[in-house]
């Protein structure tokens, strides 16, 4: 029993880091990477579809993604929904390809970004706190059913501990990479 509770927090403790770097991947650092806009969808057929179901994209330099939409339909709602974002970006259409340069950052808003990460992994490790929470009420449900003893229960606790502790660090770890990451251009 104690080990279904151990192997439960830890699924889902690995579960809130891997959302945290999927929320870092969509953080801009200056340098371009698809998933930036991973979020956008496009109006297609009367159904918002995300943009990579619609465009292929791609690196074309370091500060630039080259979007190609699969229907030349499509180009025109593409470059709108890029624009409509919240990224601020401009996509420059020659034909069915649009190059999106993305502006260098500002010191002022490399802070604010800085500011928007910390935040995240503050989520992050309140998430997994709130886990370890509740695996430890499961512990000392099964304690109050006697179907653990008080032993039981504080090896339990201790082993859950660890977990969190584990965890918290990996976000803390990937939360100083992307700091860095952010200041250092």
């Amino acid at each position: 029993m104690i080990d279904e509770i151990k192997r439960d927090a830890a699924d889902r403790m690995g579960k809130s880091v891997h959302a945290f770097e999927g929320a870092l991947t969509k953080l801009r650092t200056g340098r371009a990477h698809p998933s930036l806009l991973e979020q956008i969808v496009v109006p297609y057929y009367g159904t918002d579809t995300p943009l990579r179901q619609v465009a292929n994209i791609s690196v074309e330099d370091a500060r630039t993604l080259l979007v190609q939409p699969f229907e030349q339909t499509m180009v025109k709602a593409v470059e709108k929904a890029i624009m409509e974002s919240d990224l601020g970006l401009n996509p420059n259409t020659a034909g069915n390809v649009m190059r999106i340069p993305l502006p260098p950052l500002t010191e002022e808003r490399r802070r604010d970004m800085t500011r928007v990460v910390r935040h995240e992994g503050e989520q992050a490790r309140v998430a997994v706190r709130n886990i370890r929470r509740d695996a430890n009420s499961d512990l000392k449900e099964l304690l109050k059913e006697k179907l653990i003893t008080e032993d039981d229960d504080r090896r339990g606790q201790e082993i859950i501990q660890k977990l969190t502790d584990q965890h918290v660090k990996e976000i803390d770890q990937r939360l100083e990479v992307k700091e860095e990451e952010l200041m250092s251009f």
